[in-house]
């Protein structure tokens, strides 16, 4: 079943600040993959940081960088993806992920993502808002979109880098199997 996991890519979904960055970096050093954030790719793709891509051109021309983005990257066999918070939302972009890998949903509460993510400049859409009553009231509405996208959920809160790894490993193992 190793064999089926080394063709498959690994796919980290989820709301902003629950770890998909770090999670991904650990797994694809432990497994020998590259990672690729769809974020940083959009970054490199259009030369401009995200908060400027927001402010020229909205939060629309964005989504349609990151459906792109998500078209090309899913192209690529063996690789472990790491999502930008909002990738999910478009049905399309879930199909190409669902079709080259497993979906992982990573979790956390809106008090952890807010522990995060507070220091941080690169969250457009918290901007202002940098509280954990919006940060949930963003969770719900997006939580179904990443539930429905989802192979896998795993929550992050507590758990060591090391910890949700190996959970991940095993659960995506344990998916694969079962198909």
């Amino acid at each position: 079943m190793r064999k089926k996991l080394e063709k498959c890519n690994i796919v980290f979904t989820g709301f902003m600040g629950v770890g998909k960055t770090t999670v991904s970096a650990y797994i694809a050093n432990l497994l020998n993959r590259e990672v690729i954030e769809t974020d940083q790719y959009i970054v490199e793709k259009a030369n401009m940081d995200i908060p400027s891509i927001f402010d020229k051109f909205g939060e629309n021309y964005f989504r349609d960088l990151e459906s792109e983005a998500v078209a090309e990257i899913s192209k690529k066999r063996g690789v472990i993806i790491s999502c930008g918070g909002g990738a999910v939302i478009r049905k399309k972009n879930v199909l190409e992920l669902k079709e080259s890998g497993i979906i992982i949903r990573l979790t956390a509460t809106p008090n952890t993502v807010l522990q995060r993510v507070k220091n941080s400049k690169e969250r457009p859409i918290l901007n202002g808002h940098m509280n954990t009553e919006f940060i949930s009231s963003l969770m719900e509405k997006r939580d179904s979109f990443y539930s429905n996208a989802a192979d896998i959920t795993i929550s992050t809160d507590g758990k060591t880098v090391d910890e949700i790894a190996k959970e991940c490993i095993e659960k995506s193992i344990t998916f694969i199997e079962s198909k």
